[in-house]
């Protein structure tokens, strides 16, 4: 199967306190202490070395994506910038998000592009999929046993740059605003990961989904970097790629801020200098 659209995509999430009883008895409804006994948890079966929940136990709170369309060329691709936006609204409960996010990709069955998504996103979207009884067979039935979404190594189905530039853990799994750091991309500014969960006490879900938007664009920096060095994408379809997603965020800006600040911070990274 040849795709016609890639798409990257990241989530935010929170813990899920809801949980929390089923799991240990806890019978305490605050929030906060629930939280707490969530980490207790999983410091508990870690021997102390990991509070951070395991995937189940995220509730989604933002997923945002960007599409692009894929043109061919013998073995070479060109990207076409098509979208960048968050799924649903600032009001939208996460099964309205979880359930947009898959039927988004079912409709357009695309190439996945994400930074660790396959270790973290893509496992917590299914299991929260599975909570709220939301079907997604195509994403078990497309491909075959070697090329499919379910497949590791089927990067043209789902390129998880975690794992790609790591070799698949040949060599160390590098943080995106690490790589990010080397290749003069913005990276984590403004915001970070440990701040979603205050910010959604706060009801600041634009700020949370303005932030997912910015990973989305690093991810997506740095796939086309990839791509260029593997030879998929040439040097012209590179720097029209990224001048694309340019004019994109000069064109959205005045009601986009948060992309107006990327772009400021990308331009600090790399001296302005924007194309190779």
């Amino acid at each position: 199967m040849q795709h016609q659209n890639l798409i990257v995509f990241d989530i935010e999430t929170v813990p899920d306190t809801e949980a929390v009883g089923n799991l240990t008895g806890f019978e305490d409804r605050d929030v906060a202490a629930r939280r707490a006994e969530l980490e207790r948890y999983h410091l508990a079966i870690t021997d102390g070395r990991n509070a951070f929940p395991r995937q189940p136990f995220h509730r989604v709170v933002a997923i945002s994506f960007l599409r692009a369309e894929i043109e061919r060329s013998g073995a070479g691709e060109t990207y076409y910038l098509q979208e960048l936006r968050s799924g649903g609204t600032e009001k939208s409960d996460e099964k309205e998000l979880v359930a947009g996010f898959f039927q988004f990709v079912e409709r357009h069955k695309p190439r996945l592009v994400s930074f660790n998504g396959r270790t973290f996103d893509l496992p917590v979207l299914k299991y929260r999929a599975m909570k709220h009884g939301i079907a997604a067979r195509f994403l078990y039935a497309s491909g075959d046993k070697w090329n499919s979404y379910t497949s590791r190594y089927a990067s043209d189905w789902h390129c998880d740059l975690l794992e790609v530039l790591s070799d698949f853990g040949a060599s160390a799994r590098i943080r995106l605003d690490e790589v990010c750091a080397v290749m003069g991309f913005p990276g984590k500014f403004g915001i970070e990961g440990s701040r979603v969960a205050d910010l959604f006490d706060g009801g600041r879900i634009k700020e949370i989904r303005d932030y997912c938007e910015t990973d989305v664009l690093n991810t997506y920096l740095v796939y086309l970097r990839h791509q260029l060095h593997t030879g998929t994408l040439g040097l012209d379809g590179y720097n029209r790629a990224v001048a694309d997603l340019v004019e994109l965020i000069k064109a959205e800006g005045d009601e986009r801020p948060h992309l107006v600040g990327f772009l400021e911070a990308w331009g600090r990274a790399s001296d302005n200098t924007f194309v190779l």
